[in-house]
């Protein structure tokens, strides 16, 4: 039996695990679910005696509605990890070694990461959109990537109030601002000019350098 060598149980796992979370991913009509679940079935049945009581498939269960209520009602990814987890641990915990149980939850991973493969050839399911942030954030919708106070520093002259290290403090039009050298140290009191803006991060060169 192929689920008696730890390189059988790898590929089990690994396919199982990726139909599953590529049926989260893509509207697949069950197609991906019902064989993903088939060979999981096929997968803990055999692991599941004695001495590996059902409890550890009701892991796998209960960590894949964690990850589906995550994807519709909560969008934090906290929950969505837990399941993930409990899916990972409902996997490991039946093998007969820890090698196996290393092997299959390798195989656990590259089968989750793989599933999202399908998303280019099947279409997407919506509510996992929100989850992903699918949708580009732009001015348009209300959205900027940088702060619109610190965009407007480009180019401005100021003075280091801190050492940089090569992080410290700036004063530019009396205010100040926490900004970065791009790995230049410099002293307190040295003149500056604000080089680039990324986000809220503030980049600085010592201005004297610069002409």
């Amino acid at each position: 039996m192929i689920l008696a060598y730890p390189a059988g149980g790898f590929i089990v796992i690994l396919l199982a695990s990726c139909f599953l979370f590529a049926e989260l991913l893509v509207k697949a009509k069950g197609l991906l679910a019902l064989t993903g679940s088939g060979l999981f079935i096929y997968y803990f049945l055999h692991f599941l005696t004695e001495q590996s009581s059902s409890w550890i498939f009701l892991l796998l269960v209960g960590g894949l509605l964690l990850i589906i209520i995550d994807g519709k009602l909560f969008t934090t990814g906290i929950i969505g990890a837990l399941g993930f987890i409990l899916m990972l641990l409902g996997c490991a915990l039946p093998t007969p070694s820890l090698i196996y149980g290393l092997l299959v939850s390798i195989a656990f991973v590259i089968g989750a990461c793989a599933s999202w493969f399908f998303r280019k050839i099947i279409p997407q399911r919506d509510y996992l959109n929100k989850l992903m942030l699918h949708d580009r954030l732009s001015s348009e919708q209300g959205y900027n990537s940088i702060n619109d106070d610190y965009r407007q520093l480009v180019g401005k002259e100021g003075r280091t109030i801190t050492p940089f290290r090569p992080v410290g403090t700036v004063k530019i039009d009396g205010k100040n601002y926490s900004a970065i050298t791009d790995g230049i140290y410099l002293e307190k009191g040295v003149p500056i000019k604000v080089i680039s803006v990324d986000g809220t991060r503030i980049f600085v060169d010592q201005l004297n350098e610069m002409n």
